[in-house]
């Protein structure tokens, strides 16, 4: 029994390490889904597109001149995303980029709750004064309405009176065709998923043979990865 758990703890050892050669897969996977969303997003900034308001953030950041706020936000996504998709510094260049996500968390998005987009049709269960709602147990109205709330409630509602105006006025079947239309809810789901992703990077790095990180160290510091 003893000489079973020993073989299958080596085989185990073996083919997790021989997996950590591979970590560079996990790491591009991640860089390449958040690069074009920070790159995109401080571009908007630099040339205007996308402007915010300081009395938005919260503090210590509003005492911030708004020129160095903006200058910080913007170029931290805009050079970080171009260092994040070229795997250099990947490290840190995480810690102000998932500052940057916090920030945009707490100030912009917290009010809104967590969907980013708002649920179409909530169930009865979630909207407070109804009868389901009354006669259902606080575990099942957590695992049915997490992501619904009041904001949530009253975008449903706008989108149903959108939906009918459409029905009665337009191409109902053309526009809803690829895909169902939603309403924006503007929640903090996007932002803690992308600081989540980028926190992710700041434990694994650039990863191997993938990143301008590895090579780096390999060739220039003259280290090789463990």
């Amino acid at each position: 029994m003893n000489d079973m758990i020993g073989t299958l703890s080596n085989l185990y050892d073996k083919v997790f390490a021989w997996a950590s050669h591979l970590d560079g897969v996990a790491s591009i996977i991640l860089r390449l889904i958040l690069a074009p969303v920070l790159i995109g997003a401080g571009w908007e900034k630099i040339t205007g597109d996308n402007w915010f308001s300081p009395e938005l953030l919260p503090f210590p950041f509003n005492v911030i001149p708004v020129e160095l706020s903006w200058f910080l936000a913007s170029y931290t996504e805009f050079i970080g995303g171009i260092c994040l998709l070229l795997g250099l510094a990947t490290r840190l260049w995480a810690i102000p980029l998932a500052v940057t996500m916090l920030v945009a968390a707490g100030s912009v998005h917290w009010d809104n709750g967590w969907p980013a987009i708002a649920p179409s049709n909530p169930p009865a269960v979630c909207i407070p004064d109804s009868k389901a709602h009354a006669e259902s147990s606080v575990f099942y109205r957590y695992i049915k309405c997490y992501n619904v709330n009041e904001r949530t409630i009253e975008a449903s509602e706008r989108l149903s009176r959108a939906k009918s105006i459409l029905r009665e006025h337009g191409n109902y079947r053309y526009l809803n065709g690829s895909g169902s239309i939603v309403k924006l809810n503007n929640g903090i789901e996007f932002a803690i998923i992308y600081m989540s992703m980028i926190l992710a990077l700041f434990f694994i790095g650039g990863g191997r043979y993938l990143s301008l990180d590895y090579y780096l160290r390999r060739f220039v510091v003259n280290k090789d990865d463990p």
